[in-house]
């Protein structure tokens, strides 16, 4: 009986530490301080600066996006998500997401920093068929009417300008970006899953 006792005690008192222990511990983890995150916006803020003077010169017409397209040395970049990459493409273009933008995966995509880079986004293409699902502006407030009588968003986020910023502060600088919108009736080839399906 006196060894269930000693037992019953000790049980006890292990619990009793336990529980006084506890709020110790969670207060030690909850007052810890961890070392500050890799963000650095004002470098951020100094490759804006940077890129936008040279994004300057860099906007260029289909037609010449469709000519340097087929000259060595360049690549066509489509830095949207997969999904919507497989759902339709300028043929040709390779992908890489955004998010997924590192000094290895960029390496492994293009070949130098050399290498002539164009890209495009979703913006570049009109709003209806067969464009609509497979490349959606990215807008930010209600449409205007443009010179050409035409409806257009005021404000968009483009991902053409993140890509440009993010390729620079990588130090690929030979990158050029259509500045055009893509109708239907443009001679722009496409790939993808959605087009089989639309011309049924």
């Amino acid at each position: 009986m006196g060894k269930l006792k000693n037992t019953i005690t000790m049980r006890a008192t292990i619990t009793i530490m336990i529980l006084t222990l506890m709020p110790l511990s969670m207060l030690s983890q909850k007052n810890r301080e961890y070392p500050k995150a890799y963000v650095n916006f004002s470098f951020f803020e100094e490759v804006v600066k940077d890129a936008k003077l040279h994004r300057a010169n860099r906007l260029i017409s289909f037609a010449k996006f469709n000519k340097m397209s087929k000259n060595k040395n360049t690549i066509i970049l489509d830095t949207r998500s997969k999904k919507m990459y497989d759902k339709m493409h300028i043929k040709g273009a390779v992908h890489l997401n955004f998010s997924d933008f590192t000094i290895e995966t960029l390496s492994r995509i293009i070949p130098t920093k050399d290498t002539r880079i164009l890209i495009y986004c979703n913006n570049n293409f009109e709003q209806k068929y067969p464009f609509l699902e497979a490349f959606p502006t990215k807008k930010i407030s209600p449409k205007k009417i443009s010179p050409k009588n035409e409806p257009f968003p005021e404000k968009t986020l483009a991902l053409n300008i993140p890509t440009f910023i993010n390729l620079f502060g990588y130090g690929y600088t030979n990158v050029y970006e259509l500045d055009e919108l893509l109708s239907s009736d443009s001679a722009v080839e496409l790939e993808g899953n959605l087009l089989p399906i639309m011309h049924k």
